[in-house]
């Protein structure tokens, strides 16, 4: 028998806003929540698969907490395990031979694993963690948030100048501007995480197969099913494996084998369909590359209408190992900017009744806001509406 269960859905993160829940139905009054990066655009996607990606698990099933006991990771999955390094190859984003694949309760549990497991050699603690602005917002308080005698915050990397031990958290493509990043500290004593959420053909080319010692990935980037709550890292180095493992044994004692099955059946289909070259209909990545598309393209539509109020980040195109063309960037998340003197978030909450997080949750000026390209149809096209007429609404102020 399947159970339905009605429960409240948080926002992104800790930050809790005023509207928590999509409406039913949307209208001139309703507020639109756009600060969140809920996917919900990917659901329609998923449900014209039907049942080829559904699960049936018995009562006697998935009982015991080991589900590999010979693996370094013994709680992760074979089944995910084979799925993640399978769809890495057909993708073609990033290096997995010879390397760990550490499984937590999604990619927040996984950085918190990696910071333990960066910081706790016992030598120059706290170890600062930085990341170049703007930075994800919640970098900082996830990194403050256990007030860990390990590692401290310590912010900008453009900034950073202290002598000794770093971490610098590296997102690419960067949340929220969707820029293509490096490091920038580039010093002795520092060790990085590559965060590479976004790193899938429907947001950017892929130019090359991303090889660093730690890169950090999430499933409901990926594929859109943030509910499983699945989050992965590849890493190289053993010791640092073990350390990621023993951080998961302790907080949680291993992942949902449930979530784990379901993610490895979802990637499967993925991996299965982009190796189809008769598969009649698109597979995954490109049906989501045209959405994406075919959504910036009218963002861009509408912030031209604004007569220079707002203004969107340009991208360069790049060669795609994973289409074999060039193709043009379309992130996940919209980096609007306002004219000078005008505080960004607020404008449009005020006037447009848009959520959104402003430029100083990243790192940088009121001026900028970050805007989920990832909402439901129904939120996506009631924003652009809005959004196309906030000439009128600031008075040329």
């Amino acid at each position: 028998m399947e159970a339905r269960v009605a429960m409240a859905v948080p926002t992104e993160k800790s930050e809790v806003l005023a509207a928590t829940k999509t409406p039913t139905t949307l209208s001139s009054d309703s507020i639109i929540n756009v600060a969140r990066g809920d996917p919900a655009l990917y659901e329609p996607y998923w449900k014209k698969q039907g049942d080829r990606c559904k699960l049936v698990t018995l009562g006697d099933e998935l009982m015991s907490y080991f589900s590999n006991a010979v693996n370094l990771c013994w709680f992760l999955m074979p089944e995910l395990d084979r799925a993640i390094r399978e769809l890495h190859h057909v993708v073609g984003n990033a290096e997995v031979d010879d390397r760990f694949i550490i499984v937590g309760n999604g990619s927040t549990q996984v950085f918190h694993a990696l910071l333990y497991a960066l910081s706790s050699s016992g030598e120059h603690v706290p170890v600062n963690v930085v990341a170049a602005a703007p930075f994800y917002s919640s970098y900082p308080e996830e990194t403050e948030f256990l007030q860990s005698g390990l590692y401290k915050w310590a912010g900008d990397a453009n900034c950073f100048d202290k002598d000794g031990a770093y971490i610098e958290v590296v997102t690419s493509p960067n949340n929220p501007d969707g820029s293509i990043r490096g490091t920038v500290v580039n010093r002795e004593g520092g060790k990085s995480i590559h965060d590479l959420a976004y790193y899938w053909p429907q947001y950017t080319p892929i130019t090359h197969k991303a090889n660093h010692d730690v890169m950090l990935f999430t499933f409901s980037k990926a594929t859109g099913h943030a509910g499983s709550r699945i989050g992965w890292a590849i890493v190289l180095d053993k010791t640092i494996a073990s350390k990621m493992v023993k951080f998961v044994e302790v907080s949680s004692i291993g992942v949902s084998k449930e979530s784990q099955l379901r993610a490895a059946t979802i990637l499967g289909v993925i991996s299965k369909d982009c190796q189809n070259p008769e598969l009649e209909e698109e597979n995954f990545f490109e049906y989501g590359r045209h959405l994406m598309s075919d959504r910036w393209e009218k963002l861009r539509e509408a912030v031209m209408k604004c007569n220079g109020a707002l203004s969107l980040p340009e991208y360069p195109q790049g060669y795609c190992r994973f289409t074999g063309k060039y193709t043009d960037s379309y992130p996940a998340f919209a980096w609007l900017k306002c004219k000078e003197g005008l505080k960004c978030e607020e404008l449009l909450k005020d006037k447009c009744k848009i959520m959104t997080r402003g430029g100083t949750s990243f790192g940088v000026e009121e001026t900028y806001t970050r805007v989920s390209m990832l909402s439901s149809d129904a939120e996506f096209n009631l924003m652009l509406e809005r959004l196309s007429a906030i000439k009128g609404t600031i008075h040329g102020n």
